[in-house]
């Protein structure tokens, strides 16, 4: 998928364009994580997803190719430059938001595990030649580590 622009004056304004949409949607995306809302931070994803990717295409082939936007007019230019920076500072706090959802996460799996584990159990059972022990046997609790 790529732009469909006509000249560097268009494929300024469409990335423009662009960037401030991918900005507006990250930084709801960012705030419904703030809010402790995963799901509506969930409901954006696709969107999001979809134009990062675009983002992505078209940001390396101008990196590749500076005369696609060398023409625009300057203010065009700036403008985009300004875009680019929002778009930036909204990604480093989306970047603390997830960090911060991570540690919770990591906490309350941390929690569970240890009330499972304080919750085994403690009956004395017959072990190997015919001796009572105390049931303390290692087991093991599986943590899914994508969360």
């Amino acid at each position: 998928m790529a732009l469909a622009a006509s000249d560097a004056a268009d494929r300024v304004e469409q990335l423009t364009i662009l960037t401030e949409r991918l900005t507006e949607l990250t930084a709801r995306q960012a705030l419904a994580f703030e809010q402790r809302r995963p799901k509506d931070a969930a409901a954006l994803l696709d969107e999001i997803s979809r134009l990062a990717n675009l983002y992505r295409h078209e940001s390396t082939r101008v990196r590749a190719d500076i005369s696609l936007v060398e023409d625009a007019p300057a203010p065009a230019r700036a403008k985009l430059v300004r875009a680019t920076e929002a778009f930036d500072a909204v990604l480093a706090r989306q970047g603390r938001a997830l960090e911060a959802a991570r540690t919770v996460t990591e906490g309350l799996v941390k929690c569970i595990a240890e009330e499972v584990a304080a919750q085994r159990s403690q009956t004395s059972v017959y072990g190997a030649g015919g001796r009572q022990t105390d049931g303390s046997s290692a087991t093991a609790i599986t943590l899914n580590k994508r969360a």
